[in-house]
């Protein structure tokens, strides 16, 4: 939340396009083109969290838990519960694509809680001119995400149907269902075209709920990073603690509708 005081609309309008701007390598908006500080601060969060719960997976049998166990086990246990309160019983599939998808995806959020010019200045000093530090703020990583999540319904459909023609039969089948077949095979074109548009709305809203909350979240702080530097903690601070509720829940909701994505996909 800290930052520089800017003055005149053109000084603002540049601090806050400078810190809207991805590092690009490539032609910017192309197909072709990688931000690479989404792509390193993703993996970099990604395998913090896996060698995080890998340490305390080492360390189960050692004696009286302490504080980074019982935190763990407390994460767990919570998205073990909702798993349960979905499919009535534990999940170890599905429990470790949601575990994964909510403490990353947390991950993700609270670098928005980093004062804003705090990277991105450093960053500065070594040559490297722009920097978001916020994965869930770029548009591209929401949606390779909500991509993923889709694809593997499919996934798990084409397991619970028994292979191709059974997820075909599946995917023509609902909402519009007929007991007779000549029926079926009218209603089929149409059931299947609704559910193609079904999973584009779920990728486009799980995708922009997430990048949009997330997005206006830092918008603001660059914004307060606007006021003298005297004055930003009074509303830097009080946004963050708000902020701090926003990077929870949109990580728990990403959560629950991928477990709901996926309990719908084997039901079908």
């Amino acid at each position: 939340m800290a930052g520089a005081e800017h003055s005149g609309k053109t000084g603002a309008a540049e601090f806050i396009q400078h810190h809207m701007t991805n590092l690009v390598i490539g032609e910017p908006g192309t197909f072709w083109s990688l931000h690479i500080d989404t792509l390193f601060f993703s993996i970099l969060l990604g395998v913090l969290f896996c060698w995080f719960f890998y340490s305390i997976a080492k360390k189960m049998d050692s004696g009286v838990p302490g504080f980074a166990q019982n935190f763990a086990e407390m994460i767990f246990d919570f998205v073990n519960d909702a798993v349960k309160d979905f499919y009535g019983k534990s999940r170890a599939d599905i429990g470790s694509l949601a575990l994964t998808v909510f403490c990353w995806i947390l991950l993700w959020n609270v670098m928005d809680l980093i004062p804003v010019d705090l990277l991105p200045a450093a960053a500065s000093l070594v040559g490297i001119p722009y920097l978001k530090v916020v994965p869930s703020t770029d548009v591209n990583a929401t949606f390779a995400l909500s991509i993923t999540i889709v694809v593997l319904t499919y996934v798990y459909a084409f397991k619970a149907n028994h292979g191709a023609m059974g997820l075909l039969k599946a995917m023509g089948s609902h909402p519009f269902e007929a007991e007779v077949l000549w029926k079926k095979a009218l209603l089929f074109p149409i059931n299947f075209a609704l559910k193609i548009v079904e999973d584009f709305a779920k990728i486009i809203s799980l995708s922009l709920r997430l990048f949009g909350n997330l997005f206006a979240g830092e918008l603001v702080f660059i914004l307060i990073a606007l006021l003298p530097f005297f004055v930003q903690f009074i509303p830097g601070g009080a946004w963050a603690i708000f902020h701090i509720l926003v990077v929870i829940l949109q990580a728990y909701i990403f959560m629950i509708l991928t477990i709901v994505y996926m309990s719908m996909a084997e039901s079908h």
